[in-house]
């Protein structure tokens, strides 16, 4: 079982209100040497957001095709929303200047069709939205 997923921010506090409005909610707040952090519980688990004392920009994991590491956090909307595109345009609504990195579309990923949706956190990183839709007709 996953315990949490790190993530550094440049700033905590701004991270904290965009992944509220993703549904987190902040579990415990506590200090990692000299920086802030936090755990988050939300969409099926948790995230741990440290402050970084002087940040340096995120490389561009979603747009630079030949960076190699962690890549993304993907999470299963399928049953807390009826509708990916909806959802996301209603993260629009709620979150001005929210970046959308690719649009709800669909995929088929092995037997199952899902719609699939990137946006941008705080600092940029990306994340992944799925709703499954069902299986492959054969």
């Amino acid at each position: 079982m996953l315990h949490h997923a790190s993530i550094r921010t440049q700033d905590i506090h701004r991270a904290i209100d965009f992944y509220e409005h993703l549904g987190f909610v902040v579990h415990e707040r506590f200090t990692a040497g000299i920086t802030l952090a936090c755990w988050m519980e939300g969409l099926g688990g948790r995230i741990e957001l440290i402050q970084v004392p002087e940040p340096r920009p995120a490389a561009d994991a979603f747009g630079d095709e030949h960076y190699s590491g962690y890549y993304h956090l993907s999470f299963d909307l399928t049953e807390l929303t009826p509708n990916l595109p909806d959802w996301v345009n209603q993260l629009r609504s709620q979150m001005a200047g929210i970046k959308v990195l690719l649009e709800p579309q669909q995929q088929i990923i092995g037997d199952r069709v899902y719609e699939v949706a990137f946006i941008a956190d705080a600092d940029g990183l990306p994340l992944e939205f799925i709703r499954v839709l069902g299986h492959v007709q054969p």
